[in-house]
């Protein structure tokens, strides 16, 4: 399933959110066109790309221009809005996503105010850049492809804007509404102003779904903001196909095949490890017991999995003094495990990343290599192990974010 996911470090707007699906792939001549399919006012508005730099990076900076007398005007409420969506030339799928978002600022816009949604009447609903980045991201989303929305977290700024009803806080209270309501992760931003619209707020609330999802990366989109700040102000919009996460266990597919032993040679059971795995034993591990006339034994265990059984059963029998075996079915939950590298002061070491659901929860690097770079380097082996330790935690604190 192809899926996409909103990198927003810089904030969300609605034609930040076009500039990334148009740097993607889809044409500025299909988002023209879902336009025109709207019956907006003739010469009332004009959609323009181009690709900017903003700071290193470059980006594509959409512009949705509304000609003098269509900004807030005329004055506009969700039943107006439904009405101009409904009557265009799109797919239906498109048109009830568009309305939802538009749905859920009007609800915003309400709560604020102490009214109803159908009773109010304001620019962010009514104006036409709003209904042209609203429709254009849910048209755009639809001809990519696009079965599921994920967003990561989102930068939240401080300081005052303007409105029609005066002065207002930043960020915009509708912003906050919106994001409460659909419990949105949020960071602080990397300075001052308005990073989150409440159009963007919109479009994510009612679309995505704020986490990292797994998936196999295919195209990357980068969206430009208006303004210029002392980072660099774009979103990107990661395009992919959605990876199923390992199952947590299997099922009634392993078993565990045991004996005592009491009477056989200690320097036996290196070597009959070592055969076990060799034979596909997922592990294998001894216990000190206490077996009949208080005479000291040793418990043998193997995990294995149902297939490798009789072979397993045979092996023990054929190299122990034990005259049978147990065999017990057993389950088991395992963490999806993945190989990386990280860089230390004595050299790249290779490292465990164990992931639960997805998310990175634990980093172990490999002991053999550790020791490796060890000897090579004249480096006590504790020093090496711990520079691996430190570099895997600081890689797996910069996947989760």
């Amino acid at each position: 399933m192809s899926i996409a996911y909103l990198d927003t470090p810089s904030g969300i707007s609605g034609d930040m959110f076009l500039g990334c699906l148009l740097d993607v792939g889809w044409p500025l001549e299909e988002l023209r066109a879902t336009v025109e399919a709207l019956h907006l006012p003739t010469g009332s508005w004009r959609v323009g790309a181009q690709t900017v730099r903003r700071g290193p990076l470059r980006a594509l900076l959409v512009t949705v221009d509304v000609a003098t007398g269509h900004t807030h005007g005329p004055t506009r409420g969700l039943q107006d809005v439904q009405e101009i969506i409904e009557a265009a030339r799109l797919s239906s799928s498109v048109k009830q996503r568009a309305i939802a978002v538009f749905t859920g600022l009007a609800a915003a816009e309400a709560h604020i105010h102490d009214t109803t949604p159908d009773a109010i009447h304001f620019h962010e609903v009514g104006a036409l850049d709003a209904i042209v980045d609203i429709v254009g991201v849910c048209a755009g989303l639809e001809a990519l492809g696009i079965e599921g929305l994920y967003a990561s977290a989102l930068p939240l700024g401080c300081g005052w804007t303007g409105s029609m009803h005066g002065q207002i806080p930043i960020p915009a209270p509708a912003t906050l509404e919106l994001l409460a309501a659909c419990a949105a992760r949020t960071v602080p931003a990397p300075g001052p102003g308005e990073l989150v619209t409440p159009t963007g707020a919109a479009l994510l609330a009612e679309l995505a779904e704020f986490r990292q999802p797994l998936m196999r990366l295919q195209r990357i989109g980068y969206g430009a903001g208006q303004k210029v700040f002392d980072w660099p102000n774009v979103a990107r919009l990661w395009i992919g196909e959605e990876q199923k996460p390992q199952p947590a266990f299997a099922p009634a597919s392993l078993v565990i095949i045991e004996t005592n032993i009491d009477d056989m040679n200690p320097e036996l059971y290196g070597p009959l490890q070592q055969r076990l795995f060799a034979a596909a034993a997922l592990d294998v591990w001894t216990t000190a017991i206490s077996m009949k006339k208080g005479r000291p034994g040793t418990l043998l265990s193997v995990l294995a999995r149902e297939a490798d059984e009789h072979a397993l059963a045979r092996l023990v029998l054929q190299e122990t003094t034990t005259l049978g075996v147990r065999v017990y079915p057993v389950r088991r939950h395992i963490a999806q495990r993945e190989m990386g590298h990280v860089e230390t002061p004595y050299g790249p070491v290779q490292v465990k990343w164990k992931r639960v659901d997805g998310q990175v929860v634990g980093a172990k690097p490999e002991f053999e290599e550790c020791r490796r770079l060890a000897a090579a380097t004249d480096t006590p082996l504790q020093l090496v192990y711990a520079a691996a330790q430190a570099a895997a935690s600081t890689a797996m604190l910069a996947l989760e974010e």
